[in-house]
């Protein structure tokens, strides 16, 4: 299950679980762009591709997927949706504000905790929450959006230790910046370590097992080292309030 799969870097997971001979459920709102996904990926893969439009910061999220679940066996779940208001926190309607808490962490809550019980039942299976270095110090002009992703990594942490006795691994892929639709949409510049998202995709897939948090690219790990090793919580914050400093 690939959940935020219409465009970017679900688009790169859904390609590289199929090429893995993965059946795939593909989740997000906008029904054109699933079909169109999910309309390539057969023509290259031999998989069974379902496609449920859904907005994941819905109340009713569980519901609805034990519904598009039932007797299936739910082996990868990759949830990648995200919502990203951009700007100054004050200047933020409370309505954006509530979809972001429901879709980056009321989501990944409600899907794992409705899917990872039948993989722990199997003692098999893998889950993936994406992440990103936002997540690793407060940014300004994107406070919300980084203070979820933290919530996201540190998840993660707490369930790879929980599930690994179950055989279920569970993994925090704390990602830097990609040329996604999304990222596009939002920002207006290249960053350090732009990578590209079916990399991310792979690299991610292959680091299941190692550890809780992943870091794709070298680039990115230093950049996460500098930020919270080499220099102060201060001076981080204030590098990455300069990098966001357009965002109005």
């Amino acid at each position: 299950m690939v959940a935020g799969a219409s465009e970017g870097l679900g688009v790169a997971f859904a390609r590289h679980l199929a090429a893995r001979e993965m059946n795939l459920l593909l989740i997000a709102r906008r029904a054109d762009l699933l079909e169109k996904v999910s309309g390539e990926i057969r023509q290259r893969y031999p998989v069974e591709i379902r496609c449920l439009v859904q907005d994941l910061g819905d109340a009713q999220l569980a519901e609805v997927l034990r519904e598009a679940t039932e007797g299936l066996e739910v082996g990868v779940l990759v949830y990648n949706a995200a919502y990203v208001p951009t700007g100054s926190f004050l200047d933020t309607d409370p309505e954006s504000l509530q979809q972001l808490v429901g879709v980056n962490v009321q989501g990944p809550v409600t899907a794992v905790r409705t899917l990872a019980p039948g993989m722990c039942q199997r003692k098999k299976g893998a889950i993936i929450l994406m992440s990103s270095l936002a997540g690793m110090q407060g940014v300004p002009r994107i406070a919300a959006y980084a203070a979820s992703k933290a919530f996201g990594t540190i998840l993660a942490e707490g369930l790879w230790y929980e599930l690994r006795e179950y055989n279920v691994e569970v993994t925090a892929s704390c990602a830097g910046a990609m040329p996604t639709p999304g990222y596009l949409r939002n920002f207006k510049q290249d960053a350090p370590g732009m990578m590209d998202p079916s990399t991310v995709a792979e690299m991610t897939l292959e680091a299941l097992g190692r550890g809780p948090r992943f870091i794709p690219g070298w680039v990115n790990r230093i950049g996460a080292l500098v930020t919270t090793r080499l220099i102060s919580r201060k001076s981080a914050i204030q590098l990455m309030g300069k990098s966001t400093g357009h965002l109005q």
